[in-house]
């Protein structure tokens, strides 16, 4: 699958928006990527995280655990497993604590995992995913995501793949360009849901 064609399914899901949003950073940005609109359709899921299964056997080989960071990651995570015959695990977080692997999920020792992300920002959930890992004793080979919006910058201590990479600008609150200041900002992520 192109980069082209990964961004067409995010297009015609209407999973591509364009306006003035607030990140779950609080960094404000003109492009947002509302991925549980590409995750409520299994077929256009399964096109996609296929297409990244095929990336990650290519650069690393054998994967027998795919680790994800909960909630946004459960998705891609578990349906590239699905393509790669690998099983699919998850971090969680304890309220206000880091991620952790919970549930009797481990990566023992002999196996080979790849920690697989929805969509890269910053890097951070990939990042505190790999920290939550380090007493495992199976090798962690590597991270994948749809897509890496960081540019290439969101560095997470082990290499990378994507089926796309962006450079979308990000700013903060008090450095908005005029055009972007122009427009009322919303926060469509998950983390904007009221509590019950």
């Amino acid at each position: 699958m192109t980069p082209e064609e990964v961004l067409e399914e995010f297009r015609s899901a209407g999973a591509l928006l364009q306006g003035h949003f607030i990140l779950s950073s609080g960094l404000r940005s003109p492009t947002f990527l509302q991925k549980m609109t590409i995750f409520s359709d299994p077929a256009r899921t399964e096109r996609l995280c296929r297409a990244l299964a095929e990336v990650i056997t290519a650069r690393f080989g054998r994967i027998d655990i795919v680790v994800s960071p909960a909630i946004g990651g459960i998705i891609p995570g578990y349906e590239t497993a699905r393509h790669l015959g690998a099983k699919a695990i998850f971090v969680e977080r304890d309220p206000g604590g880091p991620f952790t692997l919970r549930r009797g999920f481990s990566i023992p020792a002999g196996t080979r995992a790849v920690i697989v992300e929805d969509i890269v920002t910053t890097g951070l959930s990939a990042r505190e995913c790999l920290a939550s890992l380090k007493d495992e004793e199976g090798e962690v080979v590597g991270a994948a995501c749809l897509i890496d919006r960081s540019g290439g910058r969101g560095a997470i201590g082990l290499p990378l793949l994507s089926l796309v990479t962006l450079d979308i600008p990000t700013y903060a609150p008090d450095a908005l360009p005029a055009e972007l200041a122009a427009i009322p900002p919303v926060k469509p992520g998950s983390r904007a849901l009221p509590k019950p």
